[in-house]
């Protein structure tokens, strides 16, 4: 369940995505590729040389589009933020049920229910 493409979706991200983090919070950056989601909350990934982590989504970087459109990298825990807030802005669902008869008053000719 936890490294199926819907949970991978509700943090934004997609499998075998390019991903990049640091060892130990030293160094240089490494390129990873997007696995999964663990079930502590962790994200899943592959280091380049084929090995399992499993880092914070703090720690972990992904490539996505800045305020003027160019890519740059941003921390997975503010991508997931992001991309629940866009779920407010879908379409309203559609009514289930159809609204009645229209009933016009008049002034003259008050009427409580229909014929």
């Amino acid at each position: 369940m936890y490294r199926s493409v819907s949970a991978l979706a509700r943090l934004g991200l997609r499998p075998g995505e390019a991903i990049r983090f640091k060892r130990n919070d030293k160094g240089r950056y490494i390129i990873g590729k997007v696995e999964g989601v663990e079930t502590d909350g962790s994200v899943a990934l592959r280091d380049p040389d084929g090995s399992a982590r499993s880092l914070r989504a703090e720690r972990v970087e992904i490539r996505r589009p800045g305020p003027f459109g160019r890519l740059r990298w941003q921390l997975v825990s503010e991508v997931a933020i992001t991309w629940e807030q866009l779920e407010l802005f879908e379409a309203a669902p559609e009514p289930v049920e159809r609204p009645g008869r229209r009933v016009t008053i008049r002034r003259n000719e008050p009427k409580l229910f229909d014929d």
